[in-house]
């Protein structure tokens, strides 16, 4: 009986199963602090307790993205080792603060299945859940996958699309239990932009790059324990090139927003994202943001912002996303529609 495990093939999925990912993730500062080392990151309610603390938390929670790594991490053993590429997200929601000491594990549940018409692959759509110690949910979210088929003269399922939700609604959203913004230090926190100073339909150019080099982005995705081929094996690609995670290059374009958004503390929604280009070491990396909403919030001072932001490889004009063929243009790297927590 084969010891190894090849990973599961388009042809393995079955709507509406349940997958139970392995190795649950004890978290703990090092991770904060190497993320930190990683990304050019400073948002303030994730890098102090006592920031935190001043606006009603108990500590400093891990930046989100800490935790979609880490949950994400859990499910490619299971849903993306032999993936062609990570299409996209929706229905995103960060459910509850991770603090340092907190043990996470996911689940997965296929929800959607189509063959591609090559006959080579084929789509597959999963809603991933993030649990603690205590068996809460910390995160929800819907991604999918281009798998390949382990036999391409196989008969493929019948297709079913799941339905998902454009965005996520703002009365979805939950808020950090005791999260108070009414004390808000803005000159702590690195700029004086409220929830009030931002216009819908207002664009922000983020100004920072960072180039993606080969070492750090394969670190990156190995902190996470993500274990797809395309990252790591140049064989494995047809062009011999490495593959940067498409999550990295999420968390090198949040650092970089902090110009500009650096009171947007707390992503709580996922609302869609693509992954519009593929990432390679020597690509450097800017950013710019859309306002697409605002929302107001139950909890005191604190309101949200529904924000696009768009990675992009120097050179590429920001503020333009797709050419006149709708196709997103070649330097767009990252589109991803989130929705953040802000000061009044």
């Amino acid at each position: 009986m084969p010891k190894t495990n090849p990973g599961r093939f388009f042809e393995d999925y079955t709507l509406g199963e349940t997958i139970v990912h392995a190795v649950p993730r004890t978290l703990s500062g090092g991770e904060r602090a190497l993320y930190q080392a990683l990304y050019p990151l400073r948002h303030t309610m994730s890098s102090s307790d006592a920031f935190a603390q001043s606006c009603g938390l108990s500590a400093a929670p891990l930046d989100p993205l800490i935790v979609f790594h880490t949950v994400f991490g859990k499910t490619v053993p299971d849903i993306s080792l032999n993936a062609v590429a990570n299409l996209g997200y929706a229905e995103g929601r960060f459910l509850s603060p991770v603090l340092p000491g907190d043990t996470l594990r996911a689940t997965s549940e296929v929800i959607g299945l189509r063959q591609n018409s090559n006959g080579k692959s084929g789509v597959v759509w999963v809603r991933t859940t993030g649990l603690n110690q205590r068996d809460e949910p910390v995160l929800s979210y819907v991604r999918w996958v281009m798998v390949r088929k382990r036999d391409e003269g196989s008969d493929g399922p019948e297709p079913h699309l799941p339905e998902l939700a454009a965005h996520v609604a703002p009365e979805d959203l939950v808020i950090p239990e005791g999260l108070d913004f009414t004390d808000y230090d803005f000159d702590l926190a690195g700029e004086p932009h409220r929830w009030g100073d931002y216009e819908i339909g207002e664009m922000i150019d983020h100004v920072d790059g960072s180039t993606v080099q080969e070492t750090e982005h394969m670190l990156a995705t190995r902190l996470w324990q993500n274990t797809a081929r395309v990252h790591y094996d140049e064989s494995y690609r047809p062009d011999g090139r490495l593959l940067v995670y498409g999550g990295h290059v999420i968390s090198l374009a949040h650092a970089l927003s902090f110009n500009g958004l650096a009171n947007a503390q707390m992503i709580v929604g996922i609302n869609a994202g693509a992954h519009a280009n593929p990432c390679f070491a020597g690509d450097t990396v800017r950013a710019w943001s859309e306002v697409l909403d605002k929302a107001d919030t139950p909890a005191p001072g604190v309101g949200a912002l529904r924000l696009r932001l768009v990675a992009i490889r120097t050179g590429t004009d920001p503020f333009t996303l797709k050419g006149p063929e709708g196709r997103y243009k070649s330097g767009v790297l990252l589109d991803l529609d989130y929705w953040a927590l802000m000061p009044k």
